[in-house]
């Protein structure tokens, strides 16, 4: 059974998948838009909110206070975020996981649905902007997404997990709108090195 975040976050997680997948060996040092974040710390990073928002779904809690290393130590990481997503879409597919208030978040529990939603896409994007891969986020995704994080900004930007939003055109593209919105620079490329 699928309600609309779920199918939201199966249509992220197909194009996500393919950018965690083009990920090199050689380009996990690589800086990221997240400037606190390598491409291996993002890796990291949003394995982390993929597996913990799995229990969130259930209206468990999950513990972000420290990051496990997903990646390295010889783990087929890449085959775990193919799974792991498929979990994560079915967690939130499932019988009531859109109603109440989450218990470990105390937002309702369709906010923070958006919230693993704007993680996986706009993580993705990073991750291709980082290692030089293309990136088309999920199209019906996009005006969910902007309309609640423009409701969550100004508390992202006091938990400093959103930056100063970005300025944009006013013709800019939705999904230009919601990098901006957190703070990114949709223009973003890795430095030069010399």
């Amino acid at each position: 059974m699928t309600n609309e975040i779920s199918g939201l976050l199966e249509g992220a997680a197909r194009a996500a998948r393919p950018v965690v997948r083009g990920v090199r060996e050689g380009q996990l040092g690589a800086p990221t838009p997240c400037s606190e974040y390598d491409v291996r710390a993002l890796l990291d990073h949003l394995m982390h909110v993929v597996v913990s928002f799995q229990a969130l779904a259930a209206k468990g809690t999950a513990d972000f206070s420290t990051t496990p290393g997903y990646v390295g130590g010889g783990s087929d990481w890449r085959a775990r975020f193919d799974e792991e997503t498929a979990r994560l879409v079915d967690a939130w597919a499932a019988p009531g996981a859109l109603e109440g208030t989450s218990q470990g978040m105390g937002l309702p529990q369709r906010t923070v649905g958006g919230m693993v939603l704007g993680d996986l896409t706009v993580h993705a994007w990073d991750l291709a902007r980082a290692t030089g891969q293309d990136f088309t986020p999920y199209e019906p995704s996009l005006p969910v997404l902007l309309e609640g994080w423009r409701e969550l900004a100004p508390m992202g930007r006091k938990m400093n997990v959103f930056g100063e939003p970005f300025p944009v055109p006013d013709d800019a593209s939705l999904f230009d709108e919601l990098l901006a919105l957190s703070g990114r620079d949709p223009g973003w490329c890795p430095p030069v090195t010399a």
